[in-house]
């Protein structure tokens, strides 16, 4: 079986892209040379030598003269930077217009609609903000009422936060469910997204594991949909089966972390996840498989809360995987490192930072080359089909020619 890793490091931007301004970002946003920098230096030997530090100067991680892996860097061709836009421009969409960011809460229609459609009776916040200050500053009046905390930021997301013990986790799911049919046509969201939370006030934590991002369906056939439809595995790691709405996707599960996302992915390298509990659809007869994986602590937990020290703690527990996965690797295995956009924990505010991304491309047999800047995500895309042998017209070209 001829198969395609793709992992995805959430937020691991390189450097502004020149349209960055237009973004609300600075021109000196680089999420990995920043992190690097502000820790005082970030050794990550075994990203080194598949060629991490020949992309961009990383403090702690220099450049080699030989890598083991081809390395580049990937622009974004789409209009945005959020997470929908950025992994479907991976798998070939490119967006030309952005999804719809509300700067200012969103209007009285949208509100008073999700209220009467849930039942909720009313709202809390409806204000860009971060996840966890919204929480701990509304949290207690949440509890106190049963008001749902409903925020969003610069990105294009209708957020819902509830605590376990005051919403059910079933019933926030539904009114996600219900704020996605809400939220079409102009008022169109990349994402709605369920905020579950635990504890007290003053010590109240998010519940990563019980997450749900409710994203639209993508507007046309992705690299997925064509493993699929020849009747190879899609395997969904993280918030991949989210993403993409299920579209394309055989088989999902979803992380708490990403030492768990690590471990289950080697364990689909290895061939020993057990595939019949995690499955939407059993192809009878696989010949290809694609293993598609999220790694968010890096955006969730780190960049979106301005911690440089915890974004380089996460990129050192993903490089000492690195052995691991290329020792479970075939010759009939593609890998391939990236990035969906970037979130600068030292720049200013806590959102997405419109940045181009590293890309790494490693095979057995591989003849490593500097792969340069890309055109587009999709390139990413164009490799896997080509790997495949599958016919490909999306954007996005093969990067091992």
């Amino acid at each position: 079986m001829k198969r395609a890793i793709v992992i995805v490091i959430d937020a691991c931007g390189c450097g502004a892209l020149p349209d960055a301004q237009d973004y609300g970002d600075d021109l000196s946003c680089n999420t990995l040379g920043n992190v690097a920098r502000a820790v005082g230096g970030l050794y990550m030997p075994n990203l080194q030598k598949l060629g991490l530090g020949n992309i961009i100067d990383i403090d702690g991680t220099p450049p080699l003269d030989q890598t083991i892996a081809s390395y580049g860097i990937m622009a974004e061709m789409s209009k945005g930077k959020d997470t929908t836009t950025g992994h479907w421009e991976i798998a070939g969409i490119v967006l030309d217009i952005p999804f719809r960011t509300y700067p200012e809460g969103f209007p009285e229609e949208v509100i008073s609609k999700f209220i009467e459609k849930t039942g909720c009776k009313k709202i809390l916040a409806n204000i860009p903000a971060s996840g966890t200050e919204i929480i701990n500053r509304l949290g207690e009046e949440h509890q106190k009422t049963g008001y749902p905390i409903v925020y969003t930021s610069a990105d294009s997301v209708f957020q819902i936060a509830c605590h376990v013990d005051t919403i059910p986790l079933e019933k926030l799911y539904d009114w996600c469910k219900t704020a996605r049919e809400i939220l079409v046509d102009e008022h169109k969201v990349s994402r709605v997204i369920a905020r579950p939370f635990q504890g007290a006030p003053g010590n109240y934590k998010r519940i990563s594991a019980a997450r749900r991002d409710y994203s639209v369906p993508p507007t046309r056939s992705t690299i997925l949909n064509r493993v699929q439809e020849i009747g190879g595995n899609v395997i969904a790691i993280g918030k991949i089966e989210d993403i993409y709405v299920k579209s394309g996707v055989t088989h999902a599960i979803h992380t708490a972390s990403n030492k768990e996302g690590l471990e289950i992915t080697l364990k689909a390298i290895k061939r020993t996840l057990e595939l019949d509990p995690i499955a939407y659809s059993k192809p009878e007869n696989p010949q290809i498989e694609l293993i598609f994986v999220n790694l968010v602590d890096t955006d969730m937990l780190f960049g979106h809360r301005n911690d440089p020290e915890g974004f380089a703690g996460a990129m050192k527990e993903i490089d000492s995987y690195i052995p691991e996965l290329l020792n479970a690797l075939s010759d009939d295995d593609l890998l391939i490192f990236t990035a969906d956009h970037g979130c600068d924990p030292t720049a200013k505010g806590t959102d997405h930072t419109r940045e181009a991304v590293p890309v790494i491309v490693y095979h057995n047999n591989i003849k490593p080359k500097n792969l340069g800047t890309r055109k587009t995500f999709a390139d990413v895309g164009g490799t896997v089909a080509q790997w495949f042998d599958m016919p490909w017209v999306e954007p996005g070209v093969n990067m091992l020619k």
